[in-house]
């Protein structure tokens, strides 16, 4: 089972009733083709429009569940220019991003076209006669080019990656060596911090794979991790993702003090494991335990900005100049190769580097 999906659907399932009818119409006729989580992003976002509604007298509602169709179909443009104003400039004293602004107009537009072109009342008229939502233009902002710019200098280089690598395993310990504290959690974990952290820089899996990856997904034989893919909604298929040799023998280090160094119950599957505070058995880490661990070693490294994503991101173009888009995109688990198009921007600079870089060979060969 996908641990961070089941997670997701469940609180999916305790938000929906709090719904107006048509929204929970919609995320219903949307289950079987959107993961939970994505599914639940949406709710979160109608959340806020609705909210936002009632907070702008744009409804005699008092409660979004009771949020009419009918005011959807009043809805003016100065009203949704508004509501993208009120994103942009805080909305509950938070700021969003363009890419988020875009995200949640998006959503609204999905709801909006499913109301007025799907769903059907009983006289087989859409239910929502008027779709304010068609009228607006949403720019996407992830180009490929835009997003390598914002990545440029922020990624490990080749060589790079296995420096960060030794730190982990052992220039961090120096110097934190003066805090006990810090001194004795790296002590106890910095085998699976390296295993971990080598694992997504040799295959450049996503946190929430990582996250859900059991001990007997491996096969260290074959070089193969069994995931659960980010857009696949088969809960009984685990896609085969290769990693590097270099990755092997991390893993079969951990593997082997797993069982003592944590204390997992037999029935406990996940591979990568912490005893939280006032426990005394290991259980699966959570995906904020994995990034702050990340962050923390970066940042000691000397690169702050370096997050689990970037980890992924470095693995990427470094496997990109080795091999070519398809292969990429097939090794990253991209729907899309638009999406891994972003390599190949950075990879122009990364190779216009490496030709005047110094060469251990003096002959150059």
């Amino acid at each position: 089972m996908n641990i961070i999906k089941a997670k997701d659907r469940k609180e999916l399932d305790s938000r929906l009733p709090a719904m107006p009818w048509y929204i929970e119409k919609f995320i219903n006729y949307k289950l079987p083709d959107l993961s939970p989580s994505s599914l639940l992003e949406y709710v979160r976002d109608y959340e806020i429009f609705l909210n936002w509604l009632m907070a702008e007298g744009l409804t005699e509602a008092s409660d979004i569940r009771e949020v009419p169709l009918s005011d959807l179909e009043k809805l003016r443009m100065d009203a949704i220019d508004n509501f993208r104003m009120s994103l942009a400039t805080g909305v509950g004293g938070h700021t969003n991003s363009k890419t988020t602004i875009v995200r949640k107009l998006s959503s609204l537009r999905s709801l909006f076209h499913y109301l007025s072109q799907i769903a059907e009342d009983e006289e087989f008229y859409p239910l929502l006669k008027r779709n304010i939502m068609a009228k607006v233009e949403i720019k996407r902002t992830h180009k490929p080019k835009d997003t390598a710019a914002k990545l440029e200098g922020k990624l490990l280089q080749e060589y790079e990656i296995a420096e960060f690598i030794e730190y982990v395993a052992h220039g961090y310990g120096e110097a934190v060596a003066a805090n006990k504290q810090a001194s004795y959690f790296h002590q106890l974990n910095k085998e699976r911090d390296v295993c971990i952290i080598s694992l997504i820089l040799h295959s450049g899996l996503r946190v929430s794979e990582v996250v859900n990856l059991n001990a007997d997904d491996l096969d260290l034989k074959k070089k193969l991790a069994y995931v659960y893919r980010k857009g696949k909604n088969d809960e009984t298929f685990k896609t085969p993702v290769y990693f590097r040799q270099l990755a092997v023998q991390h893993l079969e280090t951990y593997l082997e003090l797993r069982p003592a160094r944590y204390k997992a119950p037999r029935k406990e599957k996940a591979l990568f494991l912490a005893i939280a505070n006032g426990k005394k058995e290991g259980e699966r880490m959570t995906k904020r335990a994995i990034q702050e661990m990340v962050i923390k070693y970066a940042k000691r490294f000397g690169k702050p900005y370096l997050s689990v994503h970037k980890l992924r991101h470095s693995f990427a173009t470094d496997y990109y100049v080795r091999n070519d888009l398809y292969k990429t995109q097939e090794q990253l688990g991209h729907a899309s190769p638009d999406t891994t198009q972003i390599y190949a921007h950075l990879t122009d600079k990364t190779m216009a580097e490496a030709i005047d870089r110094p060469n251990a060979d003096p002959t150059g060969t």
